[in-house]
């Protein structure tokens, strides 16, 4: 068995043993991959694993200098009305889910309003960068900020990342106003969520193309912000989650995991349903590459 096999064999094993609701997964170690499907390869809403995805679209367009961490709302949004302290508040506070904007939305909720941009940005900051609060409307007003700049977010996408990941035509739920949600609501099979880790653990390269510079990867978990929260919660970078032993990942609801082991050059993807025991879930997928 290849070092792939074995990591898959371990997660699959648990898996069926405690009957967990995954869907499918995905080993990538070293150049080695293996798969293991519970149910077809569909495409599935893979939840917030979609806000590392557009943190990957913030992370080219800095690189091609369209827009920068430090570029503010007032800066990129200069139509909207905006409360007290946010003209101040980056696309890095955004990302970072520390605007300090008291306003939680997710993406299985009616938007409030006719533009959700405008409903969070509104209200006043308790201080840019100073406060965490976790929300699909701060991924999706970061990419909002993109969109002013470089129009539908998704089709800028294709050509820079889906296209070359060979990701045909993905499709990306919608606000009212025909932005993407950002936040949730990307629909992708496990394969091809599985490129995407092998993009992060690469750190941005693809089979020897450069998708999104090395930097940017690294910065996405180099600086973990405190949640308030404990355990696989407790630490928040850019659209990223920090795990045991210098794990991190993208995380999204029912249990759709890319979780990078550096240290051992792996990477474990996992989509799934699991309604009621998505922590075991992850802290399943962390045994198995801690072995």
């Amino acid at each position: 068995m290849t070092a792939a096999d074995q990591l898959l064999d371990r997660f699959v094993r648990t898996v069926d043993r405690e009957g967990l609701g995954a869907y499918g997964a995905h080993a990538l170690v070293g150049d080695d991959e293996a798969d293991h499907r519970w149910r077809s390869d569909d495409r599935v809403n893979v939840y917030s694993v979609s806000k590392g995805v557009s943190a990957l679209a913030a992370g080219i367009a800095v690189d091609e200098g369209v827009l920068t961490l430090d570029t503010t709302v007032a800066e990129a949004l200069p139509g909207l009305e905006l409360g007290d302290g946010v003209g101040a508040v980056t696309l890095r506070h955004l990302l970072t889910m520390s605007s300090g904007i008291d306003f939680q939305w997710f993406g299985d909720q009616p938007v409030p309003g006719a533009d959700l941009a405008q409903e969070m940005l509104r209200l006043p900051t308790r201080g840019p960068g100073e406060h965490f609060l976790y929300s699909d409307a701060s991924t999706y007003v970061a990419m909002r900020m993109l969109g002013a700049a470089v129009g539908d977010v998704r089709d800028w996408l294709l050509p820079r990342l889906f296209d070359p990941l060979g990701i045909d035509n993905p499709q990306w739920m919608r606000c009212p106003l025909g932005w993407i949600v950002a936040g949730s609501g990307l629909q992708l099979r496990t394969e091809e969520l599985a490129r995407i880790g092998r993009l992060l653990r690469d750190r941005g390269e693809w089979r020897g193309s450069r998708i999104v510079s090395a930097a940017w990867i690294d910065g996405m978990h180099a600086d973990w912000r405190d949640t308030g929260s404990d355990g696989t919660s407790a630490h928040y970078g850019i659209a990223t989650w920090e795990g045991p032993s210098g794990l991190w990942r993208f995380d999204g609801r029912y249990g759709q995991y890319v979780v990078v082991d550096d240290a051992r050059g792996a990477v474990l993807t996992v989509t799934a349903h699991e309604e009621f025991r998505t922590g075991r879930l992850l802290e399943v997928a962390h045994e198995a590459l801690l072995g």
